[in-house]
């Protein structure tokens, strides 16, 4: 698929989503995604309200990070969570499945889980995405995630939060895809660092990029145009 530079950006969910992350850090993602156009400012529910500010008048949307991020919460809590954030201004929502559910087999609670989060995100009109975190899951086990995802339809499932031991891959990616088979989108997050791999990820068909790496693959598409 041939691109131009701020077609790309807006497949982009710029990210900061460090324990560490300060106001300066948080203004200067938003400031970056301002400047490259992104989607998305990804972060965690704390900043909400800040990046609202930072973003105001523009068209990028705050995505909140619920369950974040090893999805071992609760639901009650992540529930409580994904209305608090959107309270506080969020566009998107992305939440991290109970993953220890879906290694037990126990898909009735992973189809709960997702039709309420979703169902929250649907009446306040906001954009919902499901985190799979498939570093710790086995191929069948993503492909049954997204045939619950398919049946519930949320607007986005996702491949990993970038804090679990691996992130996305293509052959997870091309799974995802072909078993929604068009019915919900795909976003790709973790390890997307350069170019090469981003334009992969979307050449297979994916409808967002996690990353915080938005300027560095920027630069080398670029450079890569320029050749």
């Amino acid at each position: 698929m041939e691109l131009t530079k701020k077609e790309l950006a807006k497949y982009f969910d710029h990210t900061f989503l460090k324990a560490y992350a300060t106001d300066n850090d948080l203004r200067k993602l938003c400031e970056e995604a301002k400047s490259i156009g992104a989607a998305m400012v990804a972060i965690n529910t704390e900043w909400v309200t800040f990046c609202k500010k930072e973003l105001d008048g523009t068209d990028i949307h705050v995505g909140a990070a619920i369950g974040f991020p090893l999805g071992q919460c609760g639901l009650e809590t992540k529930l409580f969570e994904t209305e608090d954030a959107i309270k506080k201004g969020a566009d998107e929502i992305d939440y991290v499945i109970n993953i220890s559910k879906a290694k037990m087999g126990d898909w009735d609670f992973i189809k709960k889980e997702m039709e309420a989060i979703v169902e929250i995100c649907r009446k306040n009109n906001k954009i919902s995405k499901v985190i799979f975190e498939n570093c710790y899951l086995e191929k069948d086990e993503i492909k049954k995630l997204a045939e619950i995802a398919k049946e519930v339809k949320p607007d986005f499932i996702k491949t990993s939060t970038g804090f679990g031991t691996g992130g996305a891959t293509i052959e997870d990616v091309k799974l995802m895809i072909d078993t929604v088979d068009g019915e919900v989108s795909v976003k790709a997050a973790g390890g997307i660092r350069d170019y090469e791999t981003a334009k992969k990820m979307i050449d297979l068909g994916v409808k967002r990029i996690g990353t915080s790496s938005s300027l560095k693959i920027l630069d080398e598409f670029e450079k890569e145009n320029e050749k």
